[in-house]
Order: structure tokens, then C-alpha cells, then sequence
């Protein structure tokens, strides 16, 4: 009887943890950049005399294209090679961010956004089956995706303040080149420390697929954040129906293609379906529950801009925390438990959210915050970890689409929905506690939300404005109270659901039919000379 014991997956060197630094960096300096936008909005606007719509255009445009590209762009990499598209997208990215550094109209901005959008739906996915091409060893792939989410994490909380230093001396141009050099580090280091893969099996890309995709995408994105901005009305409605009819037939044309943009069958596998349900679930309730928290420190608690942004900081640094200790917990308790765990942690804090007050409420909630940060970080490393390990080599930039895409929804209709709940429990106590005599333009802004009750407020004689004030903090307070309640029934479900599917699954590395995926090898020795399939996939 042969006792000889396979040998376990090659584990990754210096070449590939330096590869590791390289990815990780450029992604710190986007999220950093990022966040440095919503400073420096006020002064582009001003500087370039932007109306309030062209504002939020400048705002959204990136997360509206970012999200219509990423499955096209995932599977893009998956066929042509995931690091050249890596590059690509970094040049491109590189160039989008001076002609938006320079712009000297509105709408120059609005399409230098979109531009960005289009290149940051490159890295993401790219970067992500890169690290799955270079780490095959579970941990050290679990280590890798740790660090590469303490980075990203890492340039949000720094955001505000390079953002603050920025501004303070520089034009507000400077906010979207600070990661220009970073991105030509990426196209220097790149091609020397990171390899190229791509599945020699892919085909032609559908452009029919694609325009499918990107009409069934950005039609339901915009209709879920114009239902949060405005609330209920005709063109956001069937804006999201015409995104759901766009998607049937986009799903129709999967199925009969013999190579789909999106392969539907990696949905049959619980290790990768179970995270991509999670990762909804954790962006509607955690962009509700920031939503309102940061509302209430601004309005509520009467916080100026940079110190609620202050007390937002030991969230992120919770966060990174949270990613760094994930995969160590991983190593030593089941990954469905540490998951199930974070889910458990999270819904504590939303918790200690529903015990926040009008009057000295900050402690309480900056602690719920906290929780909930910490908490989400554990699955949030892990379950990319599970998706990467578990996909086919050769679908790993699709499948990182795919979790980035998951994310961009759970977002927009965590910010429509949760935001529309605490809208709504914000009338519903406004109309009972409100008091009597307001003007009508006074009560109908007051009932718009509690910005609208601040600004008029003003404007009352007496003691009438005082009493409007302290009415609509106490009405925006229980929205917020109830949104964390929702939120916390949400985190405890999916914490059980978690570990019951994700329990006793097959390991990291299985395919969606169960089976063992052999890595796919490097373009440069995919096949040998003279092999039948030698020549490079086409598209």
C-alpha cells in the first residue's frame, strides 16, 4: 500500500509577499483618496461654481460606472491576463486623476470621475486574482487578503486627516493626485514582481453580455440611491424595474452562451454564495447604521464635520484591527465560527445603538460603532478568503467582481432602505411630538428630515424654534434606535446562517462542483509548443 502523502500547496516566497506590497499599496492610497473627496467637495465647488445637482454627479458618477464595470472588467482579467488588465487600469487610472486634479468645469469633473470609474473597476478584481494566483497556501492566501483589507482600511482612516493637511495647504486638485505616484510604483514593480494568469480557456468576451450587464447594473444603483435621496417617484421606480427586466434577460443569455461574462454556476457553491449573501447583508445594514450615526453626531450631538470625523476614527481603527486578527482566529477555530462570531460581535454593538439618547449619547454610540466594526472585519477577511480559495483559478477576477459587486448593492440599498426606515420613524414621532403653530413651509421641511428642521428652526420666534429642535432630535434619535434594532435582528440571523452552511463545507481550493481545482497555469507556459490548444484564447 503507497503511504506517500501528496504534497501540499506551494507556499509563497519573498518575491511574492514584496508582489503583496505592491498590490496593497495602491489600494491604501485609493481608499485614501477616496475619502478625501467629501472634504475637498465644498471647495471644488466653489472654485468651479458647481450647482448642487452637478455636486452630486461629481459624487456618484464613480460609484455608478465603478459598479456597471466590475463584472465585465472581472472577467475581462480572467481572459486576457489579470495583470495586464491590472496595469491598464493603473495607467488609466493614473491619467483620470490629473485631468480631474485640473478639470476647470463641472461637467470636465463629472467625466474625469467616470473615467475613474472605469479604471477602479479594473484594480479590484485584478488585484484580488493576483493574490489568489500567488498564494496557494490557505493561510498564507488568508494572511495576504488580511493585510491587503488592513491597508484598504487603513487609507480610509487616514483619509480625513491627509485630507484635512491637504487642503489646508494645497489646492483641492492635490485630493486626486496624492495617489498618482503610487499607481506609477504599480506600473514599474509590476510587470517585474507580479505574475500573469489568465484562463487560457475563456473565449470571446460578449459585447452583448456586457451592455446587458451595465443596463441591468447602473439602472438599479442609481434608482436605489434616488429613492434615498428624494424618496419615493416615478423615474427611480422604474428605473429599478427596468434594471430587474434587463437582468432576467442578462441571465436568459448566460445560460445558453458556451462562454457566459458570468459564469452561473459558481452560485451552486455554498463557500462562495454564503460569503456573497453575507457580504449584502453587511453593506445594507452598515451603511445604514453609519448613515445615521454620522447624521446624528452633525445633528443631533451638534458636532462640527471634523470632529465627528474624529470620533469615526476608533471605528476604523477597530476595523483594521478586526482584518489583521480574523485570519489568526482562523488558524485556530473554525472559519464558520469566527464568521458567525463577527456577525455576533457586530449585532452587540447595534445593540448598545438602541440605548442611545438625545443628551450624552456619543459614548454609547461611538462604542456600538466600534463593536460593529470590529465585529464585521472578521468575516469580512475571511470571506473573501473562502470565495478566492474556493473558486477555479481560472474564475478568480470574476469571482472578485463579484464580491465587490455584492458590496456596491448592499450599499445602495442599505442607504434606501435603512435611510428610508429611519425617514420614516423620524415623521411618524416628529408628527406626534412636533409642536403646535408652525408655519407650512416650517413643518414641511421639518418633516424632510432633521437638516431641514435645523435650517428653519432659526426662523421661529420664541421659544418655538427650541422646541422644533428638540422634537427632531428626539424623533431622528428613535430612527436611529430602530435602525440599529433591525440591524442587529439582521447581523444574529445571518451570524446562525453563516454557521450552519459554512460549517463542515468542503475546504479552500474545492470548485463549485466539490472537486479539487488545479491552478491554472501562467500565459507564459499554459500549454507546450506543438500542444493543440497552444494558441492563446481569443479575446
Amino acid at each position: 500500500m503507497d503511504t506517500t502523502t501528496a504534497p501540499g500547496p506551494a507556499r509563497a516566497g519573498r518575491r511574492e509577499w514584496i508582489g503583496l506590497a505592491v498590490l496593497a499599496l495602491p489600494t491604501l492610497l485609493l481608499s485614501l483618496d477616496l475619502s478625501v473627496l467629501y472634504l475637498a467637495l465644498p471647495n471644488l465647488s466653489a472654485d468651479l461654481g458647481a450647482s448642487s445637482t452637478e455636486q452630486l454627479w461629481i459624487l456618484d458618477i464613480y460609484s455608478f460606472v465603478l459598479a456597471g464595470f466590475l463584472v465585465t472588467m472581472g472577467t475581462l482579467g480572467d481572459r486576457i491576463g489579470r495583470r495586464r488588465l491590472l496595469l491598464i487600469g493603473a495607467a488609466g487610472f493614473g491619467v483620470a486623476s490629473v485631468l480631474a486634479a485640473y478639470s476647470s468645469t463641472p461637467l470636465m469633473l463629472i467625466a474625469s470621475r467616470a473615467l475613474l470609474g472605469v479604471a477602479g473597476a479594473t484594480l479590484m478584481p485584478s488585484t484580488m486574482a493576483l493574490i489568489r494566483n500567488m498564494f496557494h497556501d490557505p493561510k498564507q492566501m488568508g494572511q495576504a487578503i488580511g493585510l491587503w483589507f488592513s491597508c484598504f482600511m487603513g487609507g480610509v482612516t487616514l483619509g480625513p486627516l491627509v485630507g484635512g493637511v491637504l487642503l489646508e495647504h494645497f489646492w483641492w486638485g492635490s485630493a486626486f493626485l496624492l495617489g498618482v505616484p503610487f499607481m506609477v510604483l504599480l506600473l514599474v514593480a509590476g510587470p517585474l514582481l507580479l505574475p500573469e494568469n489568465r484562463d487560457p480557456q475563456g473565449g470571446r468576451l460578449d459585447l452583448v453580455s456586457v451592455g446587458l450587464s451595465m443596463a441591468a447594473i447602473l439602472p438599479v444603483i442609481y434608482g436605489l440611491k434616488e429613492l434615498a435621496r428624494g424618496g419615493a417617484a416615478p423615474v427611480p421606480v422604474l428605473a429599478l424595474a427596468a434594471g430587474v427586466v434587463v437582468a432576467v434577460l442578462f441571465v436568459r443569455r448566460q445560460r445558453g452562451l458556451a462562454h457566459p461574462l458570468l459564469d452561473l454556476s459558481l452560485f451552486s457553491n455554498r463557500m462562495l454564495s454564503t460569503p456573497l449573501a453575507i457580504g449584502l447583508v453587511a453593506g445594507v445594514v452598515m451603511a445604514g447604521s453609519t448613515l445615521m450615526s454620522t447624521l446624528y453626531l452633525q445633528t443631533v450631538a451638534a458636532l462640527t464635520p471634523l470632529n465627528a470625523g474624529l470620533w469615526l476614527l476608533p471605528q476604523n481603527i477597530a476595523m483594521v484591527v478586526g482584518t489583521m486578527v480574523a485570519p489568526i482566529l482562523a488558524r485556530r477555530v473554525p472559519t464558520a465560527n469566527v464568521i458567525g462570531l463577527g456577525l455576533a460581535i457586530a449585532a452587540t454593538g447595534l445593540l448598545v445603538h438602541t440605548q442611545v439618547g438625545v443628551n450624552g449619547g456619543i459614548p454609547l454610540l461611538v462604542t456600538g460603532l466600534t463593536l460593529i466594526s470590529l465585529g464585521i472585519a472578521l468575516p469580512m477577511a475571511l470571506t473573501m478568503t473562502l470565495m478566492m480559495g474556493s473558486a477555479p483559478m481560472e474564475k478568480a477576477g470574476s469571482v472578485a467582481s463579484l464580491s465587490e459587486t455584492s458590496g456596491e448593492f448592499g450599499v445602495a440599498l442599505g442607504v434606501a432602505a435603512m435611510g428610508s426606515l429611519g425617514a420614516f420613524v423620524y415623521r411618524v414621532n416628529l408628527a406626534d411630538s412636533a409642536p403646535a403653530g408652525l408655519p407650512a413651509d416650517v413643518a414641511g421641511a421639518a418633516r424632510g428630515g432633521i437638516t431641514g428642521a435645523m435650517s428653519s428652526a432659526g426662523r421661529l420666534p420664541g421659544d418655538l424654534g427650541a422646541q422644533l429642535l428638540d422634537a427632531a432630535r428626539h424623533a431622528f434619535t428613535s430612527g436611529l434606535n430602530t435602525v440599529a434594532a433591525v440591524g442587529a435582528v439582521a447581523f444574529a440571523a445571518t451570524a446562525v446562517a453563516a454557521v450552519v452552511l459554512l460549517r463542515n463545507r468542503g475546504g479552500a481550493g474545492q470548485s463549485p462542483a466539490g472537486s479539487v481545482v488545479q491552478d491554472s497555469v501562467p500565459e507564459e507556459t499554459a500549454r507546450p509548443a506543438g500542444h493543440p490548444e497552444a494558441a492563446p484564447a481569443a479575446g
